[in-house]
């Protein structure tokens, strides 16, 4: 069994932001208003009709898409990382402020955060479409650009496979199909090989945290539960909601066998690993006391194609008896050993 930490400093705010943002999504519009949309109203000009397709985004809305798509807006780092995935990034003319792989999606014009995105530079950007995911996106800023008449097209993985399929509709929406066919066969050609060497292996069992204080972890029916079985681990949380808080009483009774981070930043990671044998039940976890934990990229936190980079990490790591060596475990392990001693 094993456990992933995501980052612990410096996010907490934003990651309640994102629970409260899946909510909001899915429940009913809230009235539009403030002097930000107001602006945009006003600075929304009519143009002359252009040739526009109607098609059906991931959460089954019918969306008029202007054609060709030249001018794009993503308010989700992971619609980001796609659209550059995709070869489009000549084409993305705005982006969130927590865009940011890659490292060239950071010098995109902002327009705000996910959840709270300033309609009025939005609307400035002139997009001829806006994507949103909605794990992230508000619904009501959706709405709200659908009353400015600024066309939006929704994403929504719950599986990894989901995630896939949901990068070969965007590109044929946004006349990128080659390179979205490209894309979708690489990724399934990727996660193909990794089941046939994972055929026949006991799952590991897993328990991934997203949050140590308060410890929350994920749900059954979420795209980084879909993500673990695919690396070969099985989530000991069978929760139907999303984010369940989980007791770290119940994570000691059944006695993880390795802590996993997920964080680019691996001796960040080994630095939280070391703190947590000082800390009360933590310390009382035999993954702890015998240093057993994987670093995995922070990649798999997004449904985007680098979560298919994350998924063979955590594979490598946790079967690491049928995968050819990689190189980083021996060193990481003297540098825990380095950090525990301290």
């Amino acid at each position: 069994m094993l456990i992933a930490i995501t980052k612990r400093h410096g996010h907490l705010a934003a990651f309640y932001s994102f629970l409260a943002a899946a909510a909001l999504f899915c429940a009913g519009a809230a009235q539009a208003g403030g002097a930000d949309q107001q602006a945009a109203r006003e600075q929304h000009t009519e143009t002359p009709a252009a040739a526009s397709v109607v098609v059906t985004d991931d959460v089954g809305r019918q969306v008029e898409v202007p054609q060709p798509v030249r001018r794009i807006v993503s308010l989700a780092p992971s619609v980001t990382e796609t659209i550059f995935a995709l070869g489009a990034q000549d084409r993305l003319v705005g982006d969130t402020d927590y865009c940011d792989y890659p490292a060239e999606a950071k010098l995109k014009p902002k327009v705000g955060g996910a959840i709270n995105p300033n309609l009025e530079q939005v609307v400035a950007l002139r997009p001829d479409l806006v994507v949103v995911t909605k794990s992230l996106n508000r619904r009501e800023t959706v709405d709200a650009l659908d009353r400015l008449h600024v066309p939006t097209y929704a994403t929504d993985a719950r599986t990894v496979e989901e995630m896939i399929e949901s990068i070969g509709r965007l590109a044929t929406v946004i006349d990128a199909a080659d390179q979205g066919k490209a894309q979708v066969t690489s990724l399934q050609t990727r996660l193909d090989e990794l089941h046939r060497k994972l055929e026949g292996v006991t799952p590991a069992r897993v328990l991934f945290v997203v949050w140590t204080e308060p410890l929350i972890s994920v749900g059954t029916e979420t795209f980084l539960a879909d993500a673990l079985r695919l690396a070969g681990a099985d989530s000991v949380i069978h929760s139907q909601q999303d984010w369940p808080h989980v007791s770290l009483e119940e994570v000691v009774r059944l006695q993880p066998d390795y802590l996993i981070f997920a964080n680019s930043d691996t001796d960040h990671a080994l630095e939280d690993f070391a703190a947590l044998r000082q800390q009360p039940g933590w310390r009382d976890l035999k993954a702890v006391q015998e240093n057993r934990l994987a670093i995995i990229s922070d990649a798999i936190n997004r449904p985007a194609p680098r979560l298919v980079d994350a998924i063979e990490q955590l594979a490598r790591q946790l079967h690491s008896d049928i995968f050819a060596p990689q190189p980083g475990p021996a060193s990481r392990t003297l540098k825990l050993q380095a950090v525990a001693a301290r």
